[in-house]
């Protein structure tokens, strides 16, 4: 029986501390003098999750609606959300009723800019609190009033007008009319209508009466168509045999003909190259010119307009003056003659004599230069 007592012994001790609170405290560990317990009052609690992480506390949301003028919601509109520590933008977009937000914010002030296609651009400016749920006014976005941009482009017959304004103020020496000749290599063909234009301020000129003038008195001193006698009788019929051959050949050779054969009337001042290159172009435009799509062919223009020219010249004429067909040639063949002549001296002198010339652009090497008769006065006879 008392053999097994020391085990019951044991197990009593070692069971002690579990069940005897006074035996329990007996056996804490001495206070260290001067340390203050940490258990007498009460305990701190335990940090919440709000309490661990402020910042979460001060984020804010911002949120709002965008209607139109009418108060229908409008969706799909860009929402911008600046702020001006320059940090970086956030966007949004209105959803199918009109709401967007911004969560998680930092406080502060912030911009809204709302803008989508066909609507004006809004803005709208706010101050978020710590924690706030910012709820913006509605914001009404109005429809962009239609905006059409016309551009005028000048047509080819209107910038040809221009350029033939500025020939029309071409004169030699400041009196000569030199209408026929462009210093613009790439000027635009001009249009039947400008052709008739140029060959009746030609015609009409002042100018052009004085030198008819002088012709007719030169042919008078000569007692050239002897048919016209002498006196002021024999002076106004050879001035109007001049006058009448300078405005038939004008029209027929700057205008008619060109217009039907779409041909260009005007010389066109080549000022670049060799002397001999520049001569040999003078010499060629007098029987060639440029038409009017560009290519180069024979100038029927003048050449037909010089024995047209001359042919109704034999209508006029003294009858012992006419010679037929044999004076028109050689009218033809004489006003070929002048034009190669005075197309030298458009190319080397004229302009020099010319105050209004406008400033000469030399031609390309691949440009084609129109090019054709006299100065003023295209297939003119000349007798």
């Amino acid at each position: 029986m008392l053999g097994y007592r020391p085990w019951i012994v044991w197990l009593s001790l070692s069971l002690l501390p579990l069940g005897s609170p006074a035996l329990a405290q007996s056996q804490q560990p001495p206070a260290i003098p001067g340390a203050q317990s940490p258990l007498p009052g009460p305990q701190p609690a335990a940090a919440s999750p709000g309490e661990q992480l402020p910042h979460a506390q001060l984020a804010g949301r911002i949120s709002g609606a965008v209607i139109d003028q009418s108060g229908a919601v409008v969706a799909g509109v860009l929402v911008r959300l600046s702020r001006e520590d320059q940090s970086s933008d956030q966007e949004a977009l209105s959803d199918d009723d009109g709401q967007f937000s911004f969560a998680n914010i930092a406080p502060g002030p912030f911009h809204l800019t709302i803008s989508s296609p066909g609507f004006t651009t809004q803005s709208y400016s706010g101050n978020l609190q710590a924690g706030e749920g910012f709820l913006v006014p509605q914001l009404t976005v109005a429809v962009a009033p239609a905006i059409t941009e016309v551009r005028v482009i000048p047509s080819r017959i209107e910038l040809a007008e221009d350029q033939i304004k500025i020939q029309e103020k071409q004169r030699v020496l400041g009196v000569i009319p030199n209408f026929y000749v462009s210093y613009e290599h790439h000027a635009l063909p001009l249009a039947p209508r400008q052709k008739f234009e140029l060959a009746w301020k030609t015609s009409v000129d002042p100018v052009t009466f004085g030198v008819n003038g002088v012709v007719a008195g030169i042919q008078q001193a000569g007692n050239d168509f002897s048919g016209y006698g002498q006196g002021a009788q024999g002076y106004a019929k050879r001035y109007g045999a001049s006058y009448a051959n300078f405005v038939a050949g004008t029209f027929i050779g700057g205008a008619i003909l060109p217009s039907l054969l779409k041909q260009d009337p005007r010389y066109f001042y080549k000022g670049s190259g060799s002397r001999r290159s520049r001569i040999l172009y003078a010499l060629a435009n007098s029987v060639i010119c440029k038409g009017d799509n560009g290519h180069w062919e024979a100038n029927y223009s003048s050449i037909l307009g010089s024995l047209a020219a001359g042919g109704i010249s034999n209508l006029y004429y003294p009858a012992k003056n006419r010679n037929d067909a044999g004076l028109t040639f050689e009218n033809a063949l004489i006003g070929m003659g002048e034009s190669a002549a005075i197309n030298i001296f458009q190319e080397f002198f004229i302009r020099k004599l010319t105050p209004n010339a406008p400033n000469h652009e030399p031609a390309g090497r691949h440009s084609q230069s129109p090019a054709i008769s006299t100065a003023a006065t295209p297939g003119t006879p000349t007798r």
